[in-house]
């Protein structure tokens, strides 16, 4: 019986740390940010703002954000560092996406 229970405690200590460490990892304003700015290059296609190299550009400095962000979190904690280069590289993503949306260029 003991036995039992010590592997209930276990499994449940097991259980809490994977959800807190899961809980630490998360990154919701930067989620957020990176949605907002899917909506704007996909807005900037619809619209004509953007070319289709502008487009495909803007798109893989979005895919390089969340490779950067894969990387913070894959040891469970993202630090203050990491999320701080996490910020920095979308406020340039979010200045780059409005640069190619407001340029002299467009597909019309």
């Amino acid at each position: 019986m003991s036995n039992s229970i010590t592997v209930r405690v276990i499994a449940a200590t097991a259980l809490s740390v994977l959800v807190s460490g899961a809980a630490l990892a998360g990154t919701p304003r930067l989620d957020q940010r990176e949605h907002n700015q899917r909506q704007r290059i996909e807005q900037g296609m619809r619209s004509g703002e953007l070319t289709r190299p502008e487009a495909h550009r803007l798109v893989h400095g979005q895919v390089h954000l969340r490779r950067m962000e894969a990387k913070a979190k894959s040891d469970g904690v993202v630090t203050r560092r990491e999320r701080a280069r996490l910020e920095y590289s979308a406020d340039k993503q979010s200045v780059r996406i409005h640069r190619q949306k407001h340029d002299a260029q467009d597909r019309n």
